[in-house]
Formats: structure tokens, sequence, C-alpha cells
């Protein structure tokens, strides 16, 4: 596929990321989407006259290519969700984004990714769990997500940097600017030893409406959230909340019971929505890292590809037998609209075949 029908794929109006991977399930190409009719289109389920018209009747491919330019002049990388270089674990997400713009030098399939969260108005309290997580998480290779933000998301991005872990900001607008300005100097270290990653095309405005879209990265990019203070409104517990939703741990420091900036962490908490850390010493606890490290290793069934569990799971399964699409869903507990997603990603890599009557096999 183009990159030029990828982008214009995903700027078509009132057609999401999961409608427009259907589109791609359906026809096999972005520009198979484009040279479709409206008969053809209107066959699929939720796509109804409006969306077809928005398919048919847009400027798209010409605003695809005058984004194009831009993209290459600032080695900007364009990350497909079928490629092999998308965040797998955000794949995995049955909202990722189809596309998303990527400047730096981490590697976002790294074996450790931890997210940071929190609140814009840090207290030194707050600061201070950051320098200690950065400082206890450096022997484990990892990777530190944030978003950029005011306060904790900033904290956890300079304490990533000042113990040399790579350290990727989400950002919630385009490549062509940074909000808030004063990070400018910062997310240029962070683009040599970390990155910047948005879903969002040059010439996007940091709008309200756009931050809450930016922390389900957040969430679905990384093996655990990390909570460190959060009011009870905000976006910390948006992507607390979200991680959840994608599965994924959540741990929160605890704090005073009259500080403000901790009853968000402290209702996580209380209310079984993250797991209690007293210090950045438990995160190791819990999450085995320490038992890795020392374990012997072992010898394992040799996959083709690093899949996430779901595709390990699938791959697995249909290296035993081929089955259908509704054989597979029951077998592996995942809705087929999701599932269908999967088989599309497994198919495109060549690991899997798609035969006649929605059955699969391995390739």
């Amino acid at each position: 596929m183009s990159l030029v029908h990828k982008i214009a794929l995903s700027l078509i109006k009132n057609v999401g990321p999961m409608v427009a991977k259907n589109l791609l399930i359906h026809f096999g190409s972005a520009e198979a989407v484009f040279a479709a009719t409206k008969e053809q289109i209107l066959k699929l389920d939720g796509i109804g006259e409006f969306r077809a018209k928005a398919i048919l009747h847009n400027d798209a491919i010409e605003k695809a290519e005058k984004h194009i330019a831009f993209i290459e002049k600032h080695g900007i990388q364009v990350l497909f969700y079928a490629d092999d270089n998308y965040p797998k674990r955000l794949r995995n997400c049955y909202d990722a984004p189809l596309l998303l713009y990527y400047k730096g030098t981490a590697d976002l399939n790294h074996k450790r990714i931890v997210s940071v969260v929190g609140t814009r108005n840090a207290t030194a309290y707050g600061k201070m769990l950051c320098k200690q997580l950065a400082e206890v998480l450096k022997p484990y290779d990892v990777i530190i997500m944030s978003g950029l933000a005011h306060g904790i998301d900033s904290a956890a991005h300079k304490e990533s940097l000042a113990f040399e872990i790579p350290t990727v900001g989400v950002l919630g607008h385009g490549l062509d600017r940074i909000y808030p300005a004063v990070h400018k100097e910062l997310t240029q270290k962070m683009v040599h030893n970390g990155g910047l990653l948005t879903e969002f095309l040059p010439g996007t405005n940091p709008d309200r409406e756009n931050f809450p879209k930016r922390n389900r990265i957040i969430a679905g990019i990384a093996d655990v959230t990390v909570v460190v203070e959060a009011s009870l409104k905000g976006g910390a517990l948006i992507t607390a909340e979200l991680a959840n939703s994608y599965n994924r741990d959540v741990y929160a420091f605890p704090g005073r019971v009259n500080d403000e900036f901790s009853e968000g962490c402290n209702f996580l908490i209380k209310t079984n929505r993250a797991a209690l850390i007293n210090n950045p010493m438990d995160l190791i606890y819990y999450l085995g890292w320490d038992d890795e490290i020392s374990k012997k290793p072992e010898i394992q069934v040799q996959l083709p590809l690093d899949l996430t569990k779901d595709e390990e799971r699938i791959y697995l399964i249909l290296k035993e037998n081929q089955l259908s699409i509704d054989e597979l869903s029951l077998a592996v507990n995942i809705a087929q609209s999701k599932l269908a997603i999967i088989l599309l990603t497994l198919e495109m890599q060549g690991i899997i075949i798609s035969l006649p009557g929605k059955v699969y096999k391995v390739a």
C-alpha cells in the first residue's frame, strides 16, 4: 500500500480507526478502498449512506500528498498498524490508531515499557518519586513513556534522561510543534534518547479533545502504567482507566488523605483499579523482573516473529489445525471484530493463509 493512500484513509471524516480497519479487511488495501464503488462500500456492516459518501467524495488523497513533503523532510517515521515496526502492544487494543507518526531512536516494541502519568501540578513529593522510580528502573532496560505535559509527565521524562533511560513523549498534536513550548529543549534531548510519538498529522493543534486520544496510546503501548500523583479529575485517571480496559497492570503511589493531588491515586487503590506501591522496588517485585533476570534460559517454541500474546495464541492453535473464524473466535475467546483485525495482521506478515470460507491455517 502506498503511504499516500494509508494517510488518506486516516483523513476521511467520520471514518475512525475501527471503521478504517474493517474497510481494509474487506477490500484488502487502502488503494482498493478508494477505488470501490458505492454499492461495494454499502455492503459492509456499519457503513451507511453518510459514510459511503464521505469515502467516495473527499479530497483526502490530495491532503495526504501535501503532508508527504513535511514528513520526508523532517525524517518522520509513519507506522501503519499492520507494519512490523508498529507497537505490537498497542495494536492489540481494539481502538488502536491506524497510523502513528514517530521521530526518535527508541524501539517501540522494546521488551519492557513503563508508562508514568500524573498531575500537571506536581509537588516536591511527586517529583521525588519520579526520580526514585527512574533510579530503580535504570538496571532493568526499560523505556519510559509519558505525555510531555507539565508536572509529573515532564518530571518523568527529565529523570529518565538524567539516568540515561530512553523516554518517549506521546503528543496530542502534530510533530510540527511542541506543546507546552517550554519543553522544546527537553524534546530535543528526547529525540536522541527516546522519541516523540503522535497519531496526529503535522498542522494539528493541541486541542482539548486530542488528549484523551493521546492517553489511550500511553495506556496501550506499555506493559504497565504507574500513577505517581493525581487529583480525582484529570488525564491521569483516564489513562489508568484505559489501561485497565486493555487488561494492563496499573500501579499507584499512595499519598496523604488530605492532599488534593493524591486523591486520585488513593481512589484508584481503594477501588482496586490500581495496586499500591510504597516504593519503586515494589513495582519490580510485582512484575517479577528480578526473577526473570535470575532465571536460566529455557527452551521455548520458536515463533516466526515477535508476536503479541493474542497473536501467539492464534498462531499456536492454527499450527495444530486449520479453523474458521467462528471456531477460532470460540477457541481464543476474542470477539470476531477484534479477531478479524489480528488475522489480517498475521496474514499481511505472511504468517497465516486465508482459505475460502474464512478458514485460516499457518503459512
